[in-house]
């Protein structure tokens, strides 16, 4: 016998509307300040503000993607794609992440040649393109501060943007050093500081991801706290093929196959243990299951299984 049981409702939604605008004018004002800082790299030639705003064109294309992405998710599930493109969040932050690792790589290798061979920057130019990143920068911050949990791309998404901000100070730091100093060193090292930032990041990202993708169980979920509670459901014997993973942000599921006794088929109890399991997993954890199927079978079913899992 195979019972499985369903609940749909999701928690949250990282494709709903209101993210999705915030998505699109942090995306604006992300455009914004990328035409501003390329033309002061250009203009300055300080590798601080060629390294941020290489950091900033990772993170315009970052934020299209994931409003693609959040775009994607809404559309409805087919009976070949029974999650729909929820899982594109998933990819859209990896990639992000991929490119930011790329970005962080370069400004480390740039940054240590400059220091031996620093150029010539312009401080007081250095200064004003660094304050208007600064500035479109915290624009940005704002947009996306309500709505920051609600998905791994508007997480991404806000975190760049936050070292989008911090590469800008650094990059004002490093001007009013020059401005009043002369000491080029600094935008070498202004340089070196974002890297600095960007790519314990970047790589937290990329796990955090690739354990999605690779459906490791969801963070704060313990497997073996669940077998055990699953066992301590009465009429169950044993629990094998347990697996949880994360669809996306918010869609946790697990699945198992439960032994129980065979009286219990017979009695016609095994509605009643299937409501308790589903239950148990749904409320008893850090991380609510609410999409749980669950396969109960009699004692004697083991022999006929052509696999098996832990």
């Amino acid at each position: 016998m195979t019972d499985h049981a369903h609940d749909h409702a999701h928690a949250g939604d990282p494709a709903a509307p209101g993210h999705r605008r915030r998505l699109a004018v942090a995306f604006g004002v992300g455009a914004a300040v990328l035409v501003a800082q390329a033309v002061g790299a250009w203009i300055t030639g300080s590798l601080a503000l060629l390294v941020d705003t290489a950091h900033v064109l990772t993170d315009v294309a970052g934020l299209g993607i994931a409003l693609v992405a959040a775009t994607l998710a809404l559309r409805p599930p087919t009976p070949q794609r029974t999650w729909g493109f929820r899982r594109a969040e998933v990819l859209a932050a990896g990639a992000q992440a991929a490119v930011l690792l790329a970005v962080g790589v370069y400004a480390l290798v740039e940054g240590v040649l400059r220091l031996f061979e620093p150029d010539e920057v312009p401080g007081i130019e250095l200064l004003v393109f660094g304050v208007v990143g600064l500035a479109g920068n915290l624009v940005g911050l704002a947009v996306l501060a309500g709505a920051r949990s609600a998905s791994f791309n508007l997480r991404a998404a806000f975190l760049e943007v936050l070292n989008d901000a911090l590469g800008s100070v650094g990059v004002i730091v490093a001007a009013v050093v020059i401005a009043t100093t002369g000491w080029q060193r600094a935008d070498a090292l202004a340089g070196l500081a974002i890297a600095a930032l960007i790519l314990p990041r970047a790589v937290r990202l990329l796990l955090e991801t690739g354990s999605v993708l690779l459906e490791s169980a969801p963070p704060g979920l313990d497997l073996g706290a669940v077998r055990a509670r699953l066992l301590a459901v009465d009429h169950v014997a044993e629990v094998h093929d347990l697996h949880a993973s994360l669809v996306a942000t918010g869609l946790p599921t697990l699945s198992a196959h439960v032994v129980v006794h065979d009286a219990c088929f017979r009695d016609g109890c095994a509605p009643q243990v299937l409501d308790a399991l589903q239950q148990c997993v749904a409320t008893e954890f850090a991380v609510s299951v609410e999409h749980s199927t669950f396969q109960l079978e009699p004692a004697g079913h083991i022999g006929h299984e052509t696999s098996r899992h832990a």
